[in-house]
């Protein structure tokens, strides 16, 4: 249950800040965001001692990877055509360009600090159950 309320959350949330920023969104982009959420949160737990500005960044490269996979299956092979960063300067096959992996960074630094709070939260009623589901 936790990892599909991951997928949905970040489906629905990417979707809606794509939306917001390009006016459009497509499908496949709403999957894209829910396998990325995952991925950071995943960055959240294994990498919990870093900062949130060293999360952020492995998180950026963590997605900026996923849309070089997702946009040579998407956008090459299956010629969908969903984005295109033809026109950014050091684009890679017009796929991932450093411009956006600038905003991934920048969009991860609030998600890892939500993720942090989160774990917070959750820490205590975790050591709670823990402590009276334990033998006497």
């Amino acid at each position: 249950m936790k990892y599909s309320f991951q997928f949905s959350l970040g489906a629905v949330g990417y979707s809606f800040i794509e939306i917001l920023v390009r006016g459009y969104t497509h499908w496949s982009m709403a999957v894209l965001g829910g396998l990325c959420l995952m991925l950071l949160c995943g960055i959240s737990r294994r990498f919990c001692s870093w900062n949130i500005g060293a999360q952020a960044l492995l998180g950026a490269a963590v997605i900026t990877a996923a849309e070089l996979c997702a946009g040579i299956l998407l956008n090459h092979i299956l010629g969908w055509n969903v984005w295109d960063y033809y026109a950014y300067p050091f684009n890679l096959w017009g796929q991932i360009c450093p411009l956006f992996s600038f905003f991934w960074f920048l969009l991860c630094v609030p998600v890892f600090f939500a993720l942090r709070q989160v774990q917070k939260c959750l820490s205590p009623a975790v050591s709670d159950q823990h402590k009276t589901s334990a033998p006497s």
